[in-house]
């Protein structure tokens, strides 16, 4: 026996782990990138692990604001620029162009052609102000190591929910990022599903449960949604899934903080 299927392994999952970062972050990781196409679907399992990343740099400016003695609602405004310079604002791109989508579309088709132009409306700014203003002030309200913990835990569970609805939905139209991911293998599904609950355990059971039904019930919403309305997932309406399943943990999170 050699050690070549191991190596194999290692390679395939550095493999996701780049192509999730290439993804769904502004890290130039695409330098490293010496072995082709990367594969989408094959990489899924990887997304709440870089969401666990983003949200450990959002994280890391929150203390260091705490640190440096910045006011709790100040050093959250930077914690969350922080994460939205390491991705670009792409998930919150993505709630916009939804909202514009399906707040400004009457047929299935103008829906999807809204979603596909590059330009902001009314609908995606109310819905990137409303989202960025609850999550910025539902961390002003924690303590500085729970307010930590929350950025690296909902981070990673709420790109559980794009796992979620690659798993459970079809393309909305043969075209676009979120058509070539297509729907991930099983094992795919399970393992990026493990990994985005994997930090819920650590929190007393009340927090660490009421955060993932949350996240669950919210991408659910979403999923319907989607089905509803445009008759699958585009790129776009998984971004949304991922900002409004966040929003939701940080609803039920301030919820359960003791008075």
């Amino acid at each position: 026996m050699t050690d070549r299927p191991l190596n194999d392994l290692l390679a395939d999952l550095l493999a996701d782990l780049r192509a999730a970062l290439m993804l769904l972050t502004r890290l130039p990781v695409w330098r490293l990138a010496d072995d082709g196409p990367p594969d989408l679907s094959r990489s899924v399992w990887a997304y709440p692990p870089v969401g666990a990343l983003v949200g450990g740099l959002g994280a890391a400016v929150w203390a260091a604001g705490a640190g440096l003695g910045v006011p709790a609602l100040v050093a959250a405004v930077l914690a969350f620029a922080a994460t939205i310079l390491a991705t670009g604002a792409f998930h919150e791109d993505g709630l916009a162009d939804t909202a514009d989508g399906l707040g400004g579309g009457l047929t299935v088709d103008r829906k999807l052609e809204i979603m596909r132009d590059s330009r902001i409306g009314t609908y995606g700014t109310v819905a990137v102000v409303l989202s960025l203003g609850l999550r910025i002030a539902a961390l002003s309200a924690l303590p500085l190591p729970l307010g930590a913990a929350a950025l690296v835990t909902l981070a990673c569970a709420s790109r559980g929910a794009i796992v979620l609805m690659l798993a459970g939905l079809a393309p909305a139209r043969t075209g676009g990022m979120g058509a070539v991911a297509g729907n991930p293998p099983r094992a795919v599904v399970v393992a990026g599903l493990i990994l985005a609950a994997l930090p819920l355990v650590f929190w007393p059971f009340g927090m660490g449960a009421g955060m993932g039904v949350a996240v669950i019930a919210a991408t659910a919403c979403v999923a319907w949604t989607a089905r509803r309305q445009v008759g699958g997932y585009t790129g776009d309406l998984l971004g949304a899934g991922q900002q409004l399943s966040e929003c939701a943990g940080w609803v039920v999170l301030a919820a359960l903080l003791p008075s």
